[in-house]
C-alpha cells in the first residue's frame, strides 16, 4: 500500500527522534575513553566534510575590554577592498574625504599569491540585556585548511603591516569618552566620535620658545621606543598643563594629538564609580593615544578633603547637624568613588605597562590644590604653564583671525599687553569679526579699547587694595554702611538685636 508523503516524513521524524534519544543515553552511560574516541571521530568527520578554517578578530580582547590593534589594522586594510567588491557598505564623512567600510555580514574576497580568502564583519548579540552584556563585534577570516601555514606565517603579517601603514596616512582618528553614548552604562566601554579638531602648533597662541620646547619633547618621545625598553620604563609621557581659565589648555591638547596623529581618550572621572572600573576602563585604551583628564582639581577624592564654601558658611552659622549629615553622605559616596591611589597605580604603577606609546595629560586651573604625589616628575614628566597672552601670542591670533602679519597698531597693543593681564581667549573674542566683512581696523580698535578698559579696572583694583591695606595697618575701623549687620558671637547681643 502506497504511503503518503506526510506519513513518510512522520515515520522519518520518529526514527530520528529515537536515534537521538538512544545516543543521549549512550553518551550518559558509556565509558569516558569511549566517549573521547567518538569525539575524535566526529572531529575528523567534520574536517573531511568541511575543510575550511575560521579565525576571529574581536574589536576588544580580554576581560578588561582592551582595544584590539589587529581589529583596527584589518578594518583599515579592508576599507580599500570593500569599496570595489562589497554590495553593502557603510559610509562616514570627514572634513577631507568619505570613508567606506564593509557592512555587517557582507563578504569581501581577498587574494595574495594565488590564495583566496574571505573576510566578513559579524556580531554576537547577547540574549539577555544585563548590565555587563553588550554586542561583540569581530572580523571573521575563512580559508582552506591546506593554506594554514601560509595564512599564519605570511598573510596575517602582510594584512597587519598594510593596515598600520594605512592608519599612519589617512585613517580616521577618534575622540573617545566614557561619559556618554550607547554603552555609557557598561563598565569599561568607550563611546567615540570622529576627532576633527583643527588646532595645530602653528595656530596655538603661545611663546615660540615654549612651543618649540614642547614639539622637540614630543618628537623625542615618539622616536624613543627602544630607549624606553632599554631603561625598563613603560613607553609613556606625562604632561601637566596649568594656568588661568582661557589660556588655551584644551587647544594645546588638540594640537598635540594632531601633531602625533594619536586618538584622544577624554576621561570623565565623575562617571567612574570605583578603582576596579577605572582599571577596566583604562586598560581598554589603545596604543598611540592621548589620555586626557581635564580640570582634575575639581575632583575632591583626588585632591584631598576640602570643604566647600557652603560647608564653611554652615559651620560658621552653627549648623552642625547639616554639616555632619553632609560629611556622612560624603563618606558613603567615597566608598564608590575613584581614589588617588587607584589613579596613581595606572599612571605610574604596575598597570602603567598595560599599553604603550601614550601621552597622559592633566589640566588644572589651580595647580597648588593638587596632591604632590600626583604631579611629581615621573608621573607628570613635564609641567607646562599657560599664562596670559603676550605679544608673540597676539601676533599668532592676529594672523589666524585677521590675516595680518604687521600693523601700525601693533606697538600700542604690545605696550598694553605688558601692562595688563588678558587671556588668549579674550584677545580672540575681540579680534573675531562681529559681522561678515568687518574691517580688520575695527577689530584692532575694539581690542585696543578692551585692553585699555582692562588696564583701568586693574589700576582701580590695585588702588582699592592699597586703601584697604592702609586702613588695616592704621588700626581704624572701616566705615559702616547703612544696612550692615554687626557680627558678634555674644547671644545676648543677638537677642537685643532681635528685640529691637
Amino acid at each position: 500500500m502506497n504511503k503518503t508523503m506526510g506519513e513518510i516524513w512522520s515515520l522519518f521524524g520518529s526514527k530520528i527522534a529515537s536515534i537521538l534519544v538512544m545516543w543521549a543515553m549512550i553518551e550518559r552511560y558509556m565509558p569516558r575513553y569511549f566517549r573521547a574516541l567518538t569525539d575524535r571521530f566526529s572531529q575528523k568527520l567534520d574536517k573531511l566534510l568541511n575543510p575550511y578554517i575560521e579565525i576571529k578578530f574581536f574589536e576588544y580582547s580580554g576581560n578588561y575590554m582592551r582595544s584590539n590593534d589587529a581589529f583596527s589594522a584589518i578594518e583599515n586594510y579592508l576599507s580599500s577592498k570593500s569599496a570595489a567588491q562589497a554590495r553593502k557598505l557603510t559610509c562616514s564623512a570627514t572634513r577631507n574625504s568619505l570613508v567606506l567600510k564593509v557592512d555587517d555580514y557582507e563578504e569581501v574576497i581577498d587574494e595574495l599569491k594565488g590564495v583566496k580568502l574571505a573576510w566578513s564583519l559579524r556580531k554576537i548579540v547577547p540574549v539577555d540585556k544585563s548590565f555587563s552584556s553588550f554586542e561583540k563585534i569581530y572580523y571573521r577570516l575563512t580559508f582552506h585548511g591546506r593554506h594554514r601555514k601560509f595564512v599564519t606565517k605570511t598573510y596575517l603579517k602582510y594584512v597587519l603591516d598594510e593596515g598600520k601603514a594605512i592608519s599612519m596616512g589617512k585613517r580616521q582618528r577618534k575622540l573617545y569618552t566614557n561619559g556618554g553614548g550607547e554603552y555609557s552604562d557598561k563598565i569599561g566601554k568607550w563611546s567615540h566620535v570622529i576627532f576633527e579638531h583643527p588646532a595645530t602648533f602653528e595656530t596655538v597662541a603661545m611663546d615660540p620658545e615654549k612651543k618649540k620646547e614642547i614639539i622637540d619633547d614630543l618628537n623625542t618621545f615618539k622616536n624613543s621606543k627602544e630607549y624606553y625598553a632599554k631603561i625598563g620604563k613603560p613607553w609613556k609621557r606625562g604632561y601637566l598643563l596649568f594656568g588661568p581659565p582661557g589660556t588655551g589648555k584644551s587647544t594645546l591638547i588638540a594640537a598635540i594629538a594632531n601633531f602625533l596623529s594619536y586618538d584622544v581618550y577624554d576621561i570623565e572621572l565623575t562617571a567612574v564609580k570605583s578603582n576596579a572600573e577605572l582599571r577596566k576602563l583604562l586598560t581598554g585604551i589603545s596604543s598611540r593615544s592621548v589620555v586626557v583628564i581635564e580640570d582634575i582639581d575639581c575632583s575632591l577624592k583626588l585632591t584631598g578633603q576640602r570643604k566647600t564654601e557652603n560647608e564653611k558658611d554652615e559651620t560658621e552659622d552653627g549648623a552642625v547637624g547639616v554639616v555632619k549629615k553632609q560629611v556622612e553622605e560624603s563618606k558613603e559616596e567615597k566608598k564608590t568613588q575613584v581614589t588617588l591611589s587607584g589613579l596613581l597605580n595606572f599612571i605610574d604603577g604596575i598597570w602603567s605597562a598595560s599599553g604603550g606609546e601614550r601621552v597622559i595629560i592633566f589640566t588644572t586651573n589651580y595647580v597648588e590644590k593638587l596632591d604632590q604625589a600626583l604631579i611629581r616628575r615621573g608621573r607628570m614628566d613635564k609641567h607646562i604653564e599657560l599664562s596670559y597672552c603676550g605679544f608673540e601670542g597676539f601676533k599668532v591670533l592676529a594672523r589666524n583671525y585677521l590675516n595680518l602679519e604687521s600693523h601700525q597698531g601693533f606697538e600700542e597693543i604690545r605696550g598694553l599687553l605688558e601692562e595688563t593681564k588678558v587671556t588668549p581667549a579674550d584677545i580672540a573674542e575681540n579680534l573675531m569679526p562681529k559681522v561678515g566683512n568687518e574691517d580688520p581696523e575695527r577689530c584692532l580698535e575694539r581690542l585696543i579699547q578692551a585692553l585699555k578698559n582692562s588696564k583701568e579696572e586693574a589700576t582701580k583694583k590695585i588702588e582699592k587694595e592699597k586703601e584697604t591695606a592702609t586702613i588695616e595697618s592704621s588700626g581704624e575701623d572701616s566705615p559702616m554702611e547703612i544696612g550692615d549687620e554687626v557680627k558678634t558671637s555674644d547671644p545676648k547681643m543677638k537677642n537685643k538685636k532681635k528685640d529691637a
